[in-house]
């Protein structure tokens, strides 16, 4: 077996689980899009511009935990699990405090919205989506670091189970919330980000206790101190992770302007344009995954002193992640008539979504 060939198949081991991850990190924005669009085409259109202004926010502080990854990496690679553990520490930190921005530019949705030039009764929607899941965004980033800890070990396992077990868990919170079932109100638009905030504290809290129970902490982990909190260690995971930060907010708002101009036009366009934009991102998680598998195994190779290998590492994976995406296009095209059905039946939406 060619050295390509043997690097292919680890990355395609690595990247297997990572993508199902990620493909069920998404689910959970899809399952509300989805149950939503039950209630009527405007509360799919609320979804869809309270979605644009948390996951235009909530990226950056995305990007900032990235800062860890190749800290991580390469301390694994070179054997220093005291390291990797001072690492994940202070990405728990960053994460806390990247935390707090983000939650407060979520208290300001319906005038963020209103100033975008959207129609007060969907910004007022979009609002009431929104603010029920400001106290999940520490649990959120930290959930971001514990996954970003164990792939940095190449265990990957744990984060997909528990995405599984969030995703069942969020299409149930999502059933009774909704439609107020088993006793509960029924809180409609609000009852789906009640769901989405709660399923995404499970994440870390679920992660975390798999860690715990599991002792996937030993080798790779030191008593919490001072250190931690150092300023100059903490700078240097922000100077990692801002360059990331900005260039995943960059990419990300290239799409949200598009979704905002989409509710200039109308409701029934907007919600339209979140199904088409719902395929794609689902889609872009599958390179999403090979790249942060990438990151994985380019880091280690890179700590363990084999710099060309990490090379051919990365070639490998990007040839991957361009491949993911050709089958993506030509899946587009030839179900084009199908696959907008799963979001909504509305026939008007539909021909938008896409025209025969």
């Amino acid at each position: 077996m060619s050295e390509g060939s043997a690097e292919l198949r680890r990355l395609v081991v690595l990247a297997t689980p990572i993508v199902a991850a990620q493909v069920g990190s998404m689910m959970l924005g899809v399952v509300d899009t989805i149950m939503v669009g039950g209630i009527g085409s405007d509360a799919l259109a609320a979804v869809a511009l309270g979605t644009v202004w948390v996951l235009g926010t909530l990226v950056f502080g995305l990007g900032v935990t990235l800062g860890i990854d190749p800290l991580l990496t390469q301390a694994h690679g070179a054997g220093d699990g005291p390291a990797v553990g001072l690492a994940l520490q202070r990405g728990l930190v960053v994460a806390a405090l990247a935390s707090l921005p983000i939650g407060w530019l979520w208290l300001w949705t319906e005038e963020v919205l209103l100033l975008a030039g959207q129609t007060p009764t969907l910004a007022r929607m979009a609002h009431d989506y929104v603010i029920v899941q400001v106290v999940s965004v520490p649990a959120f980033l930290g959930f971001t670091v514990l996954r970003s800890y164990l792939q940095a070990r190449s265990i990957v396992a744990p984060t997909l189970w528990v995405t599984l077990i969030a995703n069942l868990l969020n299409a149930g919170f999502n059933y009774v919330l909704i439609h107020g079932e088993l006793g509960f109100p029924r809180l409609g638009l609000t009852g789906a980000g009640v769901a989405t905030g709660l399923t995404r504290t499970l994440l870390f809290v679920l992660l975390a206790l798999v860690i715990w129970r599991g002792r996937l902490y030993v080798g790779a982990w030191r008593p919490w101190s001072r250190a931690a909190f150092d300023a100059r260690g903490l700078g240097q995971i922000l100077l990692l992770g801002l360059p990331v930060g900005v260039q995943l907010g960059l990419e990300m708002w290239a799409f949200q302007l598009a979704t905002l101009f989409a509710g200039w036009l109308g409701e029934k366009e907007l919600a339209a344009h979140v199904v088409a934009l719902n395929m794609a991102s689902m889609s872009f998680m599958v390179p999403l995954g090979i790249s942060m598998a990438a990151v994985t195994r380019v880091g280690n190779l890179i700590g363990a002193g084999r710099p060309q290998a990490a090379q051919r590492a990365a070639w490998v994976a990007l040839a991957m992640g361009a491949g993911a995406m050709c089958v993506a296009a030509v899946s587009f095209v030839l179900l084009r008539g199908l696959l907008p059905r799963v979001y909504t039946a509305d026939l008007e939406v539909l021909a938008i979504a896409a025209p025969p």
